[in-house]
């Protein structure tokens, strides 16, 4: 009885992996954030040993702040014979304030995480916060420009990505102007309805580009917008839901109480399943 079950469940969990990626992005809830943090690490883990055993020269990888940060902070260093020395690290967004400011990404995962992986530091690609915002954003976009050469936009291996209550993504906003930017790769913001106001952002292109893009979305309050952005609603599309990797794969990785709302088809692996 046992053995018919467990079949049953395997099959399941196939078609529905079949009808997510079938729409082009994997929706796969878990229990809870003790769950979902380690999978997430080892989803890092194995896309970084994909890139480099394809013969690329470093794997490169996206981060963002929020929740990511403790998130990736607890569970990264704990993956077994981790080896970060030929990773490169960007940002997805950034505040325009000092490293030392709580509220600077950068800041953050220095004292967070970088300590406790073989990062190089020369190879974590992070803004210049003493530039006005015009010059910081032209600035990154540069050295993103060089780091990816010759790219004509930076393709990253992947971005890691949360949502915010409105369905913002990066610092990229409900309704902003930034949301229509096809030419740069970077882009300055210099009135974010989120504080601080000036802010540095990947642009909708860059995201689009990556080869993979993962989502992370947890907690009860994050339900509503989360129903809105997978299944649609009225109104504009918010930000998070115009993030569509043109050839990569895409994944939201959510748990229980963020999933609530949800009445379409989503992945629910079993304990130490690996995606």
């Amino acid at each position: 009885m046992f053995v018919r079950s467990h079949e049953q469940d395997i099959t399941r969990t196939s078609l529905l992996r079949k009808h997510s990626t079938m729409s082009g992005r994997r929706v796969v809830v878990f229990p809870s954030v003790s769950e979902l943090g380690p999978t997430l690490a080892q989803l890092v883990s194995s896309r970084a040993e994909r890139a480099l055993s394809a013969g690329r020269s470093s794997f490169s990888l996206g981060l963002s702040g929020g929740s990511l940060v403790s998130m990736l902070s607890k569970d990264l260093p704990a993956v077994e014979n981790l080896d970060c020395s030929r990773w490169l690290i960007g940002f997805c967004d950034e505040r325009l304030v000092p490293f030392s400011d709580p509220e600077s990404t950068y800041g953050l995962y220095k004292n967070q995480l970088f300590g406790k992986i073989n990062i190089p530091e020369d190879r974590i690609l992070a803004i210049d916060p003493s530039l006005p915002v015009q010059e910081c954003a032209d600035d990154y976009a540069d050295k993103l420009s060089k780091a990816f050469s010759p790219e004509q936009i930076p393709v990253f291996d992947m971005l890691l990505l949360g949502m915010g209550p409105d369905g913002h993504t990066c610092s990229l906003f409900p309704d902003h102007p930034l949301l229509q930017e096809s030419q740069r790769t970077v882009a300055p913001i210099s009135d974010s309805p989120k504080p601080p106001p000036q802010r540095v952002t990947m642009t909708l292109p860059t995201v689009n580009a990556a080869r993979c893009v993962v989502f992370v979305s947890t907690g009860g309050s994050k339900a509503p917008v989360l129903k809105h952005v997978l299944e649609g609603g009225e109104g504009p599309a918010l930000p998070s839901a115009l993030v569509a990797p043109r050839q990569g794969e895409l994944f939201w990785l959510v748990d229980e109480p963020a999933a609530a709302s949800l009445t379409s088809q989503v992945e629910r692996p079993g304990p130490g399943a690996k995606l």
